[in-house]
């Protein structure tokens, strides 16, 4: 089975204002319509069984309603293919009990977003939480080097990594779009041997862009090919195929890895081999 472990949805009502206010905020197109129903779409055209749902909480209070969103969504998976991760706050006040009611509902982790949240990765707040989080078993999964929509913001670099998890205990941490977004050397130089997992999203093939003329005359490259390759050896396992959908389109995605010189058994460990087993999700 194919998994997505990076995707997005937003309620039905307020799904097409949010779409539009981020495409605007990042001069990118999206590829579906952001809702339930649009992703599920995706997904049957691009032959992906199942999907992880990041939610982001960009203010302390809107922790606990989204963690009871996300276990409603969890208790429809069977039927769905969509599992959904928690989420936390850095300033979120009682973030120790309920990082164990998000454990207790049968969540598999919870998202981080450093930049959307204003708090370094390395700052106390997070570190408290990563601590927390590897004492109950939660997977980790944050966004990673810069961020498309804030070009001149950076709150979790691969430094700022390196140092977050010298502090802390055994956790299984996923840093997303292959460890730090446009920060690739760094990640290569400073992280293969921490034991992180890194998810695909918006690292392969191209920016699409919105034709605001924000990008001029053509789209963003970028990673290439053979960095790619090499960093799936570089971290041997712990590659996740994830596409920020509906950031980018999940059939271009799943071709994306197809076409790349791994063998095969490297292909379908990336395309949800891995994911599976680290969330124990249909093993």
């Amino acid at each position: 089975m194919i998994f997505d472990i990076h995707t997005h949805t937003f309620p039905d009502k307020i799904a097409r204002p949010t779409i539009e206010k981020l495409q605007s905020m990042c001069h990118t197109v999206a590829f579906s319509d952001g809702t339930e129903a649009g992703l599920r779409s995706s997904m049957d055209k691009a032959g992906i069984g199942g999907c992880l749902v990041l939610p982001v909480a960009t203010s302390a209070h809107q922790v606990v309603h989204v963690n009871d969103a996300s276990a409603r969504m969890n208790d429809r998976a069977g039927e769905t293919g969509l599992w959904s991760f928690g989420c936390m706050h850095p300033d979120f006040p009682d973030w120790k009990t309920e990082l164990a009611r998000i454990a207790e509902l049968g969540m598999k982790g919870v998202k981080l977003h450093p930049i959307y949240q204003g708090i370094d990765f390395d700052d106390l707040r997070y570190l408290r939480i990563l601590d927390r989080c590897g004492e109950l078993g939660l997977v980790v999964l944050t966004h990673a080097g810069r961020d498309i929509g804030f070009p001149l913001r950076d709150n979790c670099t691969p430094e700022m990594t390196l140092n977050a998890l010298k502090q802390v205990g055994p956790v299984k941490l996923i840093l997303a779009h292959m460890g730090g977004w446009r920060e690739w050397d760094r990640v290569e130089a400073l992280l293969p041997e921490t034991g992180v997992y890194l998810d695909t999203a918006f690292a392969l093939g191209r920016i699409s862009p919105l034709g605001d003329g924000y990008y001029g005359p053509s789209d963003l490259p970028l990673m290439a090919v053979e960095q790619f390759v090499r960093m799936v050896r570089e971290f041997p396992g712990r590659v996740l195929f994830g596409t920020d959908s509906p950031w980018r389109d999940q059939t271009e995605g799943v071709a994306l890895i197809e076409a790349l010189p791994l063998t095969r058994e490297e292909k379908d460990g990336i395309l949800g081999g891995y994911a599976r087993k680290l969330l124990d999700i249909g093993t």
